[in-house]
């Protein structure tokens, strides 16, 4: 077996490794056979495995609106709507038989779907839509669609256009051109048939859809918003990213081809790279976990984090072979020399993981425990049974020819490379990292927080889903993102009654409408002086708020909790705020004014709280997503910072990792906003990810570079150029297969993925850039010492490369 230097007194951890190695190895068949049948058996369980989407995951709900949201959502829904716009596209409006028949079998089918409130459906042809008028004989209201009527007759017809009128929907239920009409359904959280379960979203946008094809026409055409057909589209564009996958593993196999030149090897190193995908997949159902169509990018980023560590014990075991060993004793010193670095590296990827899921945004939370899972398994097949596996095989007559990029003979581009490790060269590297920082600082500051584009984010423009949603916001006044304001009335036995609270509450309405930002606002003042001067022959100069108790009666019939406004004796009262778009900076600017109101309004009889609405709850998770970046970073860098303390017991190591990895985020925030990518929650995790994945490459090299100066007694560069032989070209191409693997989701249907792949991708590129550039330069300058290598020594490589 390889001889190891042992000048040096071996540390704990190395005494540790060495009876793991001596353990895998002597009982390395029985071990195999485990392994095999946990294998076996997580894959059976992997069968079970479901989808869970749910809106509330969506939330964080420790934050103060989103408990407010919650105190309310039973009595006034909204968040979790889905809307029905039945578009009429032949001549005329839509008073006409095709058109309101089929708006009526449109509201039928969507009021007996599973998991819609029935109470709260709004349509034409529902109840709960009345119209109020005052006669001679004084109040006389009724549903807009007579009960008797029928489309084949005109003056029914005629009778439904003239009630729409009267009772105020034209612009909320009726489009403002009268060329569409909507249905409105507020669902449920969890399945009524399974109380208990959440409800099944991506079932349900399956039954809207059929709701679409079926009634669908030539002259009609029926557009669906909402939550729920966001994760209808996330789970048909997911489909797609088993093709995105299976381009990824055949450019992977390829590429992996072409570095080892050995079918074994390839084989290997792919199969054991998808052994903790299938691992963490069979595991989720036993601890009763689904998977969310966001976290289902998670086992294809184990994937590319699985082929990286794969190759570096492939390459480590392949070396050894080349240099005389047996394939047994060549397992055995692949882990010796990586068990550390690698196990470090697998943890700091947790470590980035764990960070995560303090995020109080239950996705978030369920990703981070996803992830962390699955690099925690990884630490067992690729740093155990990977080497299990390779003690049993045989290099191929053609893979046994060295090469340069086997790590053996002389690497010229290595030894070019490794003059950034001299003090006077690596001024050039300081000199390109200081200008990048500068440039990444200035225009990281352009990122903002939340939505940059208009309708649902996760998807591109030209989807259904948000073209749908254009169309919604463009034909109704109301628009569909509204940010809701409560008032609770504060020892009072008729809130709507009282002068000062209605005042309050009237003047938060005229302030809300002078917002940039804000396209209308609703609550019950508004609707109390429509009435009032119903009454008054309809005359504006009486649509005001009475200042007596008897005055604020006329307007009483408003106050009615069936209009969703407010609660019996409006004990509470909502005000909605619709809004132009739910952009960050739009959301950001509006609750900021909103909250100024609320801080000047001194009123002793109300209680103003934020917020509510859809729009509400995207403010909400902005700010938390805000609040935890600074958070998330300061956590994750910290804790690689102490595992290398730790590890290395070294502070220049801690420096050498650190700082290239800071720069890389820097610059990831500046591409961002050049990308048109927001913060938000689908980005948040990818600095994360990113950092956790591009430490790899510095703990790597590093390690290599202190174990050649510690106890071979190199020169730091000639340390710096052995770490590169023996470990930077295996970092060089992980780091390029998994660009590749995670750029194909550029291509997806599914914006957030498309967003996640570049990111990751230029974080997986450059953080390898940072480790083989910047690392060497400041070691440089920390007081490594560089030995005996002459600086003007610039083409003349070590005849070979050292061994243990």
């Amino acid at each position: 077996m390889t001889t190891v230097d042992r000048r040096a007194t071996p540390s704990y951890f190395r005494r540790f490794v060495d009876l793991c190695a001596d353990f895998l190895i002597n009982h390395r068949k029985s071990l195999f056979v485990v392994f095999v049948a946990m294998t076996l058996g997580f894959g059976w369980s992997m069968t079970r495995i479901q989808l869970d989407p749910g809106f509330l995951k969506m939330i964080p709900m420790t934050h103060p609106y989103m408990q407010t949201f919650e105190k309310y959502m039973t009595v006034f829904p909204g968040a979790n709507q889905v809307l029905v716009n039945v578009r009429w596209k032949g001549e005329g409006d839509i008073y006409n038989k095709e058109f309101l028949d089929t708006l009526q079998k449109v509201t039928e089918a969507v009021f007996f779907t599973e998991g819609v409130q029935r109470s709260k459906l709004q349509s034409l042809f529902t109840p709960n839509v009345k119209y109020v008028e005052v006669t001679e004989e004084g109040f006389r209201g009724d549903v807009v669609v007579p009960a008797q009527f029928s489309s084949d007759n005109p003056e029914d017809l005629e009778q439904v256009r003239v009630n729409v009128t009267r009772s105020g929907e034209v612009g909320r239920l009726v489009a403002s051109d009268l060329r569409s009409a909507m249905v409105s359904a507020e669902l449920q959280e969890t399945d009524p048939n399974n109380p208990g379960q959440r409800l099944n979203l991506y079932e349900v946008s399956k039954k809207m859809e059929e709701i679409r094809q079926k009634y669908e026409t030539p002259n009609i055409d029926i557009g669906i918003m909402g939550f729920t057909m966001l994760v209808g589209e996330v789970v048909a564009g997911l489909l797609g990213v088993f093709t995105f996958f299976g381009i990824a593993f055949v450019i992977t196999a390829l590429l992996l081809y072409f570095y080892c030149r050995s079918l074994k090897l390839t084989v290997v190193a792919l199969i054991v790279a998808l052994l903790p995908v299938v691992w963490l997949l069979g595991l989720l159902p036993v601890i009763n976990m689904g998977i969310d169509p966001i976290s289902m990018l998670v086992p294809f980023l184990i994937f590319s984090i699985g082929v990286s560590h794969a190759v570096q014990m492939t390459n480590a075991w392949k070396l050894e072979m080349l240099k005389g060993a047996t394939s047994v004793e060549a397992a055995h010193s692949a882990i010796r020399k990586l068990f550390i670095p690698g196990t470090v590296a697998l943890v700091t990827n947790a470590l980035g993981f764990m960070v995560i899921m303090n995020i109080e945004i239950p996705i978030v939370h369920e990703l981070g425990i996803t992830a962390c899972l699955g690099v925690l398994l990884m630490i067992v097949t690729n740093k155990m049974m990977l080497p299990i596996i390779l003690s049993h095989l045989s290099l191929e007559q053609r893979a046994m020819k060295p090469t340069t990029m086997d790590g053996l003979g002389k690497h010229p581009l290595w030894w070019r490379l490794s003059v950034f490790t001299l003090p006077k060269p690596a001024l050039v590297i300081f000199a390109i990292a200081g200008a990048l920082l500068v440039v990444g600082v200035l225009e990281s500051r352009k990122l903002q927080v939340g939505d940059i584009g208009i309708g649902f984010p996760e998807l591109r423009q030209s989807s259904r889903l948000n073209q749908d949603t254009k169309d919604i916001a463009e034909s109704y006044q109301i628009g569909t993102d509204v940010l809701t304001v409560i008032a609770e009335a504060q020892g009072l036995e008729e809130g709507c009654l009282d002068y000062p609270l209605m005042n309050s509450l009237e003047r938060l309405e005229l302030f809300m409408r002078g917002v940039d930002g804000v396209q209308s606002v609703i609550s019950a003042p508004t609707i109390g002086k429509i009435v009032v001067a119903a009454q008054n022959e309809g005359s504006p100069r009486w649509g005001a708020i009475g200042r007596t108790y008897d005055a604020l009666r006329q307007g009483g019939r408003a106050y009615d909790p069936e209009y969703g406004i407010n609660t019996e004796a409006c004990q509470t009262i909502q005000v909605m705020i619709f809004l132009k778009d739910h952009k960050g900076a739009t959301l950001a600017h509006v609750v900021k004014e909103a909250k100024r109101f609320i801080a000047n309004e001194k009123n002793d009889h109300v209680l103003l709280r934020l917020a509510g609405g859809n729009a509400g709850v995207m403010a909400a998770t902005n700010e938390a997503v805000e609040a935890a970046e600074i958070t998330m970073l300061l956590a994750i860098f910290g804790a690689i910072t102490l595992l290398c303390l730790i590890t290395f017991r070294s502070w220049r190591a801690a420096v050498c990792i650190i700082v290239p990895l800071t720069l890389v985020s820097i610059l990831c925030n500046a591409l961002m906003p050049a990308l048109g990518i927001g913060l938000k929650v689908a980005t948040l995790p990818v600095i994360a990810l990113g950092v956790g994945v591009g430490v790899d490459y510095g703990i790597y090299l590093f390690e290599r570079i202190q174990h050649q100066m510690e106890h071979l007694g190199n020169d730091l560069r000639t340390a710096f150029y052995e770490a590169m032989c023996q470990r930077g070209t295996a970092a060089v191409f992980t780091a390029i297969t998994m660009s590749i693997g995670v750029g194909t989701w550029a291509f997806s249907s599914l914006k957030f993925q498309a967003d996640m792949g570049l990111l990751l991708a230029f974080m997986f590129l450059v953080n390898m850039l940072g480790a083989i550039f910047f690392l060497p330069a400041l070691a440089a300058w920390l007081n490594m010492p560089s030995g005996k290598t002459d600086a003007t020594d610039l083409d003349s490589p070590p005849i070979e490369a050292l061994g243990d």
